[in-house]
C-alpha cells in the first residue's frame, strides 16, 4: 500500500486536530479532537486493508519518509515501512485503539443527519487565509458571523473587549428573518486548504464542507454565540 499525495495531505490536516487516529477499513478517514469540538472525515483516495490504531499520526507520517516511495504492509500488531527497493524497513507498532480518541460510528451519524443551517454562505481560501491575518495582526482569536443587509459579515475581533480593534469582510449567503451573532474560535479551523461551504446552526454547530474533495468539518460554535435572541 501506498499513501497518495491526497491521503497524506489529509492525515497531516488532521493530526492538526488530534495527534492520534483510528485508521478503519477502506477508505473512509475520521477524527475528533480530544475536547470533542472538531469533528473531521474524509473519503481518500487509498484503501486500507485493516484497522489500526496509531498514537502519534505526525510521526508515523515523519517515518514514512524516511525511505524512497514509501511501500506500508500493514500486519496485525504493526506495519513494515519499506523503500522502493527493498533495503530499508521500518517496523512501526499500532496502538490499542481503546487507549485512542477516535468518533464512533453514532457521532458520525449524528453529525452527518444534521440538516439545520438557517446561515448559510462560501468561504473561500482568500477570505479564510485574509481572517487569519487580521487575527494575527490584532491579536484576536475569534470570528463573529452577522447579518448585513442581505450578506453575510464576518468580523475578527477580541470578545472580550468591545472597544478593540476588529477587522471585517462580507460574503454572500443567506439567512433567515432572525437575529444573530455566531462566534467560531480561529484556532479551531484547522481545515484543509480549499473552498468550503458552510452551515452554522442555532444549536451552536458550524459544517465546513469542501467544495471540491470529499472532506468535511463539525465545528463547535462559542459559548458567547446567539441566535433569535
Amino acid at each position: 500500500m501506498k499513501l497518495s499525495e491526497y491521503t497524506s495531505s489529509v492525515l497531516k490536516n488532521f493530526s492538526t486536530i488530534n495527534s492520534n487516529i483510528v485508521i478503519t477499513e477502506g477508505n473512509r478517514i475520521s477524527t475528533i479532537s480530544e475536547a470533542r469540538n472538531i469533528l473531521g472525515t474524509s473519503v481518500v483516495d487509498t484503501e486500507f486493508a485493516s484497522e489500526f490504531g496509531l498514537y502519534d499520526l505526525g510521526e508515523f507520517l515523519n517515518v514514512t519518509s524516511l525511505v524512497n516511495e514509501p511501500e506500508i504492509t500493514i500486519e496485525e500488531k504493526n506495519a513494515i515501512i519499506s523503500d522502493a527497493t527493498g533495503r530499508s524497513k521500518i517496523k512501526y507498532f499500532f496502538t490499542d485503539k481503546e487507549m485512542l480518541t477516535a468518533p464512533s460510528d453514532d457521532m458520525l451519524e449524528k453529525a452527518k443527519g444534521m440538516s439545520e443551517w438557517p446561515v448559510e454562505f462560501i468561504l473561500d481560501m482568500d477570505t479564510l487565509n485574509r481572517l487569519k491575518r487580521a487575527a494575527q495582526t490584532l491579536g484576536h482569536s475569534s470570528v463573529s458571523v452577522t447579518a448585513n443587509g442581505g450578506s453575510i459579515s464576518l468580523t475578527v475581533f477580541d470578545p472580550e473587549n468591545p472597544t478593540s480593534n476588529s477587522f471585517s469582510i462580507d460574503v454572500p449567503g443567506k439567512y433567515r428573518n432572525e437575529a444573530f451573532n455566531l462566534v467560531i474560535s480561529i484556532s479551531n479551523l484547522k481545515i484543509l486548504p480549499g473552498d468550503y461551504q458552510v452551515g452554522l446552526s442555532s444549536k451552536l454547530m458550524s459544517k465546513f464542507q469542501h467544495t471540491e474533495k470529499d472532506i468535511t468539518y463539525w465545528i463547535a460554535l462559542e459559548k458567547s454565540s446567539t441566535y433569535g435572541e
